[in-house]
């Protein structure tokens, strides 16, 4: 395990991943993994949190009232300067209970299921689009970033027109190397727009989920800048993160045609929802690790942890656990992977994992039939990675068929 007793030898974190292995964990979380469940890391302010580097232990955290995800607390180990709650996310219960509740029957399981013909209509029409036009072409500017958007769109009431308004200032709030002042202007910009928004459905409401917000806005339950922060925070992970994912498992199974095959082929709709599960586990779309911040001395992995101290969790090297997933670098759609923490755990896992899920499951049965032909049209090695970000993925992706 790293000494936590020479500064010099705490590991810089977030870690680089290996160029010739973009799909992977870092080489150095897989280090740490090895050396033992918890180590410290540095963090970009100088802060040494607790890195947490196995599945059952991050598991455990997750769980644990002991810990907060509060992230105005003054020792929460912040992702960058200036970095900011995003509403309920950034919050503890109850406060955190009480507006999740607001927004998290439209995410229901049986909900969602009633939006899969709309889906499908948007991810079919994306697709006629697209062979329609001329090739090759970019598979997250065609495809991967306009159906979630349209989805996300459709659901919360925005008008999808302005979509490169809010994923250009989307792009600035997660790009690391976006200055504080920088990320507060774009927040700032999306505040305006979405609060403006709001209002306007304070006095003409419709079926969507910003009219909702307006009502409990009206039944003094919700502020108006509370119900902005949460139409912010819906509107750029209901795009952003599944964008990502799209265009990263394309990629993935281009590369691993024997699993591409499998997806394609079957008729088994198991075979899809695995497959679902699989490259969620495998892939790794939110990088930097999931932050907590000790609110009493606790023991992990029989490691006193104590009040105020950070946790740093990566998923990424959690969902390579081979405690938890036999050989775990190895892509299988067959694998039995539900079990994963792509989404997280507890009481703070992602709100609209069932809307993802169902994305992708549509996407992944869709695609890849209707374009059976379909390929990189670059070399693999030409094609930019997101490592500057804190969601992963692409920039581009060229394709043909």
């Amino acid at each position: 395990m790293t000494s936590t007793a020479d500064p010099a030898r705490i590991p810089e974190y977030p870690m680089p991943r290996a160029q010739r292995c973009p799909f992977d964990p870092p080489p150095g979380l897989r280090d740490l993994q090895e050396q033992g469940p918890l180590t410290r890391v540095r963090l970009w302010d100088g802060s040494t949190p607790w890195l947490v580097t196995r599945y059952a232990d991050q598991r455990a955290v997750l769980t644990d009232p002991r810990v907060s995800a509060d992230m105005t607390h003054p020792t929460y180990p912040r992702h960058a300067p200036g970095n900011a709650s995003l509403s309920f996310i950034g919050m503890d219960d109850p406060e955190h209970a009480r507006l999740r509740r607001m927004v998290g029957a439209t995410f229901a399981v049986k909900k969602v299921e009633a939006m899969r013909p709309a889906v499908q209509k948007i991810v079919d029409d994306a697709i006629d689009e697209m062979v329609a036009g001329p090739k090759p072409v970019d598979l997250v500017e065609a495809f991967a970033l306009p159906v979630p958007s349209l989805v996300i769109c459709d659901l919360l009431g925005v008008p999808y027109a302005d979509h490169d308004f809010f994923q250009s200032n989307s792009k600035t709030l997660i790009n690391r190397n976006s200055t504080p002042e920088q990320r507060a202007a774009a927040s700032g910009r999306l505040a305006e727009y979405l609060g403006a928004l709001v209002g306007a459905k304070l006095d003409n409401p419709g079926a969507d989920l910003l009219s909702r917000l307006g009502e409990r806005i009206k039944a003094g339950e919700l502020t108006h800048q509370g119900a902005t922060e949460m139409a912010v925070l819906l509107l750029i992970a209901g795009h952003e993160t599944t964008a990502n994912m799209i265009a990263l498992s394309t990629l993935t199974l281009l590369r691993h045609p024997d699993q591409l095959a499998l997806v394609r082929d079957s008729d088994d709709p198991k075979v899809v929802t695995g497959a679902v599960e699989e490259l969620l586990r495998y892939l790794n779309i939110t990088q930097g690790g999931r932050r907590r911040v000790a609110l009493e001395d606790f023991e992990v992995a029989g490691r006193l942890v104590r009040a105020g101290e950070g946790l740093v969790l990566p998923n990424d090297i959690a969902n390579r656990d081979p405690e938890a997933f036999p050989d775990p670098d190895r892509i299988d759609v067959t694998r039995q992977a539900r079990h994963h923490i792509a989404f997280g755990f507890g009481v703070h896992q992602c709100l609209g994992q069932p809307l993802a899920r169902l994305e992708l499951e549509v996407v992944y049965r869709t695609l890849y039939r209707r374009v059976p032909g379909l390929r990189l049209a670059t070399d693999f090695d030409r094609i930019p990675f997101k490592h500057d970000g804190f969601v992963y993925g692409v920039y581009e992706l060229p394709v043909t068929w």
